[in-house]
């Protein structure tokens, strides 16, 4: 037997390759420092996991409703209404558990063969994935380095055409740590709000921000019936192994998110939901002090990396990722992230797993100690010096 040929479409994240090939060197006695992986290195809130061990000793352990349970889709929409400045209620929220679904389910809902999708590159490898496993095209768009990794506005309209079906945009961006600058996400609102076209707005980093909070394009006229948003738990409440996402969209879609969840999943586990409802209804200091930390390290972290030669890096606006430019050291991205995991014991990923413009850059997550992140410059240093 043979796998269908779309499975041949399918792409992987290259973090998790970079965790195996640095655990085996760790089995043989050398020392790494993981800054491959993309989760924070915080533990849950402890109310937000006494919620959940109460909600099983109450017996929370059965189906739920699909679309999620009414209470918890209330708070969702009361949370992304507040922050967004949008018009929702639970009828437009999907639970899903973890937020690729709502990369996978509203694409699988949308797509034929064919229509095309304008998305950021480098950007999240599942993005890309999604579209060719389709058969849909993927029409992808530079993020330019001098813009705070936003698009080039006169790029991103010359890629619209009649088959474009969908846009993603991500902010804050993984690999990048670029938020889109409020005057972009209007300028785009504009090239779009009348076209027959609708936005997957990736907004699963939107609590980790640096500067101004990122603008959601639901929040202008006429794009709330047009935007699907994407969020959830695993980053803002370091809450990645609780697998518990949520989307928020039209409510055309959400039936179609609900169809395709009932042949999937059939529901998202409910004393996880439980878990969530707290984590946005109670106290929010362990989040906002992760925040306050990532800032901390960011700091440090961006200041070592320019004092590297070949080294440039922007200064990230969002998320807990470095992206700097090492076209200066003369090697491949690829070269030089493997060199740093063999020789020098700092796991990162090479920024073109992200997409071919990501050839150039490598990216760092600073989700680990200060400490940590202040070793692997060192060490990062040493290799240059040696080679």
């Amino acid at each position: 037997m043979k796998l269908a040929e779309r499975m041949g479409r399918l792409l992987v994240e290259g973090a998790f390759e970079v965790l195996v090939k640095a655990r085996a060197l760790e089995a043989r006695g050398r020392s790494v420092i993981h800054l491959e992986i993309g989760e924070p290195d915080f533990a849950t809130a402890p109310h937000v996991v006494d919620a959940a061990k109460e909600a099983l000793d109450q017996g929370w352990t059965h189906y739920g409703p699909t679309q999620g349970y009414p209470e918890f889709r209330e708070a969702i929409a009361a949370h992304v209404a507040r922050t967004r400045g949008v018009a929702v209620d639970g009828r437009h929220v999907c639970v899903v558990p973890g937020g690729k679904p709502i990369i996978f389910f509203p694409m699988m809902a949308l797509l034929e063969p064919g229509d095309e999708v304008v998305y950021p590159n480098p950007g999240f490898p599942i993005y890309e994935s999604m579209i060719g496993f389709l058969g849909a095209r993927g029409v992808p768009i530079p993020l330019v380095e001098d813009r705070g990794f936003s698009f080039d506005l006169d790029v991103f309209e010359r890629s619209l055409s009649d088959r474009t079906k969908l846009i993603i945009l991500n902010s804050p961006q993984n690999p990048t740590g670029g938020v889109i600058p409020a005057e972009d996400v209007r300028a785009m609102a504009e090239m779009v709000r009348d076209r027959d076209v609708m936005i997957l707005s990736d907004e699963i980093y939107s609590t980790i921000y640096y500067g101004e909070p990122p603008l959601s394009i639901a929040s202008l006229p006429g794009m709330l019936e047009k935007t699907i948003i994407l969020d959830g738990f695993s980053k803002s409440y370091a809450m990645t192994g609780w697998r518990l996402g949520y989307g928020v969209m039209p409510e055309w879609m959400v039936e179609a998110v609900n169809r395709l969840m009932v042949n999937s999943n059939s529901c998202t586990a409910s004393f996880t939901q439980r878990a969530g409802l707290a984590a946005l209804t109670g106290p929010q200091g362990e989040a906002e002090a992760m925040v306050a930390e990532f800032r901390r390290r960011r700091d440090a972290f961006i200041a070592g990396l320019n004092t590297l030669p070949g080294f440039r890096c922007p200064m990230p606006e969002g998320a807990f990722y470095a992206f700097p430019n090492i076209t200066g050291t003369g090697m491949t991205s690829r070269d030089l992230a493997g060199a740093l995991l063999e020789e020098a014991g700092v796991a990162c990923l090479r920024g073109d797993s992200f997409g071919q413009f990501g050839e150039g850059y490598l990216r760092f997550s600073y989700a680990n100690s200060l400490e940590n992140l202040m070793e692997a410059v060192e060490r990062i240093r040493g290799y240059l010096a040696k080679r």
